[in-house]
C-alpha cells in the first residue's frame, strides 16, 4: 500500500504545470508538466532557467542517500530521517528505498503531507496536544491498521489533553508514546529528571488512550555539548530504558523504542546505542539524522560525525544557488540578485565557491571573493580585484544549514555534474 500510494502521489506531482510559482524555471517552460520539463533535459546554465536558481546534485544526493545507509546497516540502527529538512516526497521515496524504517516529523502539518504519499511509520520528534491534529491523527489509526505513528510526551498536562482529545474523537487505537528525556538544563523541550519520567511512565498507563512504547530525546540540544556530555546524556537515556523494562513498563510490546540522533552527534548515538542491554523485547534503536541529504557548506560540513570517525564514510554538500552579478559600483564592491528570500542565512553567511562566466561560460575559482551580507534580494560581495567579477556573471554559492534552503524554494532542479537537469524536486513547507 505504501508504495502504491507513493508512488501515485509521485506521478501527480510530475503531471503538476509548471508556471510562475516556481521561481527560477525557464518561462518558455510555462504550461509544460513538471515530467515533461525534466524530460527534455535541459542544461542549467543555458536551458532558460533565470537567476537565481536553487540546484541539487544529484550524485551527491545519490552519494548521501548510500552513506547513511551504510552506517546504519554497519551499526545496527534503524532509521528514521527527519524529514523536515526537506519535506520533499521525492526524497522520502528515496530514503525509504535505502532502507529507512520510515520518516520523522515535527509538527503535524508535516505528517499529514507523509500520510498523503502513503508514509506507513512516522515518528513525530515533538508533543502533540492539539485537539483538531489529535482528531485527524484517531481517524488515520483507525481507518489504517497497518499504520505506525510514534509521538513525544513531556508532562502531564500534554497526557491530560491527548486522552481528552483522543476519547472525545472516539479513538479506536491507542496513540503511541516515548517519554522525551531532556537533554539538560537551558535544553529544548523534555523531562528534566528521571523522577518525572517514572510520573509520566504512571500517567501513561493510567490511560488507555496512550501506549508507552519507549523513550527518545534530541542530544543536538545538550548544553555546551561536546562528545563527553553527549555520551554522558545518551547513556542516562539507556538507562531510563533498561529502568523502564525492569519495571514491566514495556510488558507485551513487541518492540521497544530508543531514539536520538540528528545531524551533528549520530557517531555518539551509534557507539551508545550498541550498548544497549537485551531487553523484554528486540530494542529498535532509532536514529533521525535528516540534514544529511543534501548536507551543506557550513554548519553541519563542520559538525558532521565523519570528520571525527573519517573511516566511516564522508558527506558531500548537494546545493548550490547560483546568482547573478547585477551591479559592480566599484572596484571592492559587488552585488548578486540573491538574498534573504533565496540562500538559508539563519546560521552562517553563504560561500561564493564558483564563478561562471556571463559572457563565454568558462567557471574560475571564486577566489577573492566573500559574501558579506544580504538583503532581501541582494548579495552583498567584498572583491580583492576589479576583475574578480563583472556584470553578468553567475556565481555559485554554497549554503549553510539545509533545513532553511528546501523551505525557500518549492521546486528544485536536480542537476547532474556537467549541469543537466534530470529531475525537479517538489518540497511542502
Amino acid at each position: 500500500m505504501t508504495g502504491e500510494r507513493l508512488a501515485q502521489g509521485l506521478a501527480e506531482l510530475a503531471d503538476e504545470r509548471v508556471d510562475h510559482r516556481f521561481k527560477g524555471l525557464p518561462p518558455d517552460a510555462e504550461g509544460l508538466t513538471v515530467g515533461e520539463l525534466a524530460a527534455e533535459r535541459r542544461n542549467l546554465f543555458d536551458g532558460g532557467f533565470t537567476t537565481p536558481v536553487l540546484a541539487l546534485s544529484a550524485e551527491a544526493v545519490e552519494h548521501n542517500l548510500a552513506a547513511l545507509e551504510t552506517y546504519s546497516t554497519r551499526h545496527g540502527l534503524a532509521f528514521a530521517p527527519h524529514g523536515k529538512t526537506c519535506m520533499a516526497p521525492q526524497l522520502f521515496a528515496r530514503q525509504l528505498e535505502h532502507g529507512a524504517w520510515g520518516i520523522t516529523a515535527a509538527v503535524p502539518h508535516q505528517a499529514r503531507v507523509y500520510r498523503t504519499y502513503g508514509i506507513q511509520r512516522i515518528f513525530l520528534a515533538n508533543e502533540l496536544v492539539d485537539a483538531a491534529a489529535l482528531r485527524w491523527l484517531a481517524g488515520e489509526l483507525a481507518a489504517d491498521p497497518d499504520f505506525r505513528f510514534v509521538c513525544y510526551v513531556d508532562s502531564l498536562p500534554g497526557i491530560a489533553l491527548m486522552d481528552t482529545a483522543l476519547r472525545e474523537a472516539g479513538a479506536t487505537r491507542p496513540v503511541d508514546v516515548v517519554i522525551e528525556l531532556g537533554a539538560g538544563e537551558g535544553a529544548r523541550t523534555g523531562v528534566r529528571t528521571e523522577a518525572e519520567c517514572l510520573e509520566l511512565a504512571d500517567a501513561i498507563a493510567g490511560v488507555d488512550t496512550l501506549r508507552l512504547v519507549g523513550v527518545a530525546g534530541y542530544e543536538g540540544e545538550v548544553p555546551d555539548a561536546d562528545g563527553e556530555r553527549v555520551r554522558a546524556w545518551l547513556r542516562r537515556l539507556v538507562a531510563l530504558a533498561v529502568e523502564f523494562d525492569k519495571a514491566g513498563r514495556f510488558a507485551d510490546l513487541d518492540r521497544i523504542i530508543v531514539s536520538a540522533g540528528g545531524s551533528a552527534w549520530f557517531d555518539a548515538v551509534a557507539e551508545v546505542f550498541e550498548e544497549i542491554p537485551a531487553l523484554s523485547a528486540p530494542v529498535l534503536k532509532l536514529l533521525r539524522s535528516g540534514a544529511y541529504v543534501s548536507h551543506d557548506d557550513g554548519h553541519y560540513r563542520r559538525l558532521t560525525p565523519f570528520n571525527r570517525v573519517p573511516e566511516e564514510g564522508d558527506l558531500q554538500p548537494a546545493f548550490r544557488l547560483w546568482a547573478q552579478v547585477v551591479s559592480r559600483p566599484t572596484p571592492g564592491q559587488a552585488f548578486l540578485n540573491a538574498g534573504k528570500r533565496d540562500a538559508a542565512h539563519d546560521l552562517d553567511l553563504p560561500r561564493a565557491q564558483v564563478v561562471r562566466s556571463g559572457r563565454d561560460g568558462t567557471e574560475r575559482p571564486a577566489d577573492g571573493i566573500t559574501v558579506t551580507g544580504l538583503s532581501d534580494q541582494h548579495a552583498w560581495l567584498a572583491t580583492e580585484r576589479a576583475g574578480d567579477v563583472e556584470v553578468g556573471d553567475w556565481v555559485g554559492l554554497g549554503l549553510s544549514h539545509p533545513c532553511t534552503s528546501f523551505d525557500k524554494w518549492q521546486l528544485i532542479p536536480l542537476v547532474e555534474r556537467d549541469g543537466t537537469v534530470v529531475d525537479f524536486v517538489r518540497t511542502f513547507f
